[in-house]
């Protein structure tokens, strides 16, 4: 079974029924990272999982911390077939470190999870920071405000990803890039 294959119906299992929104966000994150798989060559498949896994954190039946990231990680490094490099994409989704120093959980984060390749953690970031809550493609810009706007801007995630703004503009630049350079590359001269 491919990461894919195991990914999509674990994700929907825990997100589909109790959260239909965010199961939509993460359809919508999925499609974005399917998007970008010209720039991740075999990763491709990897952050596809990663993304329609990314926010699995936020089911009410493992929800434990509050933090997402660490919630859904924890899960995900045991269930079978999990790929370690997806779980470590998961607890790291979008600046995940930022946020876990504004909850006090920077410590636990590092310390459980390595980092992933910086490429892979760009292209989730863009992936999520370019879809909606209800999956649609959207600005980098216009994502951070509706954040902004959802949870306050005086609130840990509202703190959180306004910290986190420039290093979400900066992977998109990198994205970007490396997109328009493929593109470019591919097409005949």
């Amino acid at each position: 079974m491919g990461l894919t294959e195991w990914a999509y119906p674990l994700s929907e299992s825990m997100l589909a029924e109790p959260l239909p929104r965010r199961w939509a966000h993460s359809l919508g994150v999925a499609k974005r990272a399917r998007f970008l798989s010209p720039i991740l060559g075999r990763d491709a498949e990897l952050l596809e999982a990663a993304a329609v896994l990314h926010d699995v954190g936020y089911s009410p039946s493992i929800a434990t911390t509050g933090f997402h990231p660490l919630d859904g990680a924890r899960f995900l490094r045991h269930q079978e077939g999990a790929d370690e490099r997806v779980v470590r994409l998961v607890a790291h989704h979008s600046c995940a470190l930022l946020e876990a120093e504004e909850r006090g959980l920077r410590r636990e984060l590092e310390t459980e999870f390595e980092l992933e390749r910086s490429e892979l953690v760009d292209a989730l970031i863009v992936s999520d920071m370019t879809t909606t809550p209800d999956g649609v493609h959207t600005t980098p810009a216009a994502r951070l405000d509706e954040i902004v706007q959802r949870y306050g801007p005086d609130t840990i995630v509202g703190r959180f990803i306004q910290r986190a703004a420039p290093d979400i503009y900066a992977a998109v630049e990198r994205v970007e890039g490396r997109m328009t350079a493929v593109t470019a590359h591919a097409q005949p001269m």
